[in-house]
């Protein structure tokens, strides 16, 4: 009995290892992608030659992607298509951390966990939002929200801790007006950041 070559190709397509090969396929599809980029904003004031240490942000799993994640209801994710961030959003938003805060210039030295000296202040941050809520009017709200706490290495005494948010509505669920409402809202959270942490480690 002859199989038409169609079936053969659904059922092979069924089975566990070509779903496999299905998904390499899919992870291997080129995508366009973008990058946040920090402040660089120099602040008046005496530079300190204290070392501070930017740990890993940790994040929910639906967050630690280099997707832009989409938030159809409160129960459903979703992600972007055929767009990325350049790195996981957890590594991305810790080299702009720490950009921002060495262009400060009030700080000796700020480097990322196993980089540099001994550190005398420590960050951690924790993303508790960085995505894309569908609104019901047909609308998209960009929200970025960000708990930071700083610590003094040698007592692991906790000298503050904060949570940095906003949110930006857009009209559009394109890529180019979405990175640029992310990159819209970092730009007007990150001199807060900068200021708030470098009076802790200074």
């Amino acid at each position: 009995m002859m199989i038409p070559r169609r079936l053969v190709i659904l059922g092979l397509a069924s089975l566990p290892g070509c779903a496999a090969i299905q998904s390499l396929n899919e992870a291997a599809t080129p995508r366009d992608t973008y990058e946040l980029q920090p402040v660089r904003r120099a602040m008046a004031g005496r530079r300190s030659a204290g070392t501070l240490l930017v740990l890993d942000p940790t994040a929910p799993a639906a967050i630690a992607s280099d997707r832009i994640l989409i938030r159809k209801s409160p129960l459903s994710v979703t992600y972007l298509p055929d767009v990325r961030w350049s790195a996981a959003v957890p590594d991305m938003l810790q080299s702009v951390l720490i950009q921002s805060l060495a262009a400060s210039g009030r700080i000796g030295f700020v480097g990322a966990q196993g980089a540099g000296p001994v550190p005398d202040t420590v960050l951690l941050s924790r993303i508790d939002q960085f995505g894309v809520d569908v609104t019901g009017d047909g609308q998209f709200r960009v929200q970025v929200a960000v708990e930071l706490t700083m610590l003094r290495d040698r007592d692991q005494r906790v000298l503050g801790t904060r949570q940095f948010a906003g949110d930006l509505l857009i009209g559009s669920d394109q890529p180019e007006p979405i990175t640029r409402g992310f990159q819209q809202l970092l730009d007007s959270l990150l001199p807060d950041v900068v200021a708030w942490v470098t009076t802790r480690s200074t």
